[in-house]
């Protein structure tokens, strides 16, 4: 799957480190204090990272916006099976990201 849609550098390797199932790039891209959100719900980043890597991966990315700050795309998981997803990054000054919301697109 080709990533290079995604115009935000930091972005782009977060997500190319899901789809390596890359733990280790994937946590380094995190703020220490790094929030996590799934459909609303806040849950644990490193219980989603720890459950995701390997298991979880975009099979598309369809819709790129909020200057690559939002990404759009089918999604695979081996728990939850095929659906459109959405995965929103906020960043701070030093390019760590700060927030992260994903869900079901409708």
């Amino acid at each position: 799957m080709n990533t290079t849609v995604i115009t935000n550098p930091v972005v782009r390797l977060a997500i190319d480190a899901l789809q390596k199932g890359d733990t280790q790039t994937w946590q380094s891209l995190f703020a220490p204090d790094a929030q996590f959100f799934d459909d609303g719900q806040p849950r644990n980043l490193t219980q989603f990272s720890n459950d995701a890597m390997g298991h979880e991966r975009f099979l598309s990315i369809d819709h790129v916006s909020d200057n690559g700050l939002l990404i759009e795309g089918k999604f695979h998981s081996d728990t939850w099976g095929e659906f459109r997803t959405y995965f929103r990054f906020v960043l701070n000054r030093d390019g760590k990201i700060t927030r992260l919301d994903i869900g079901q697109v409708g």
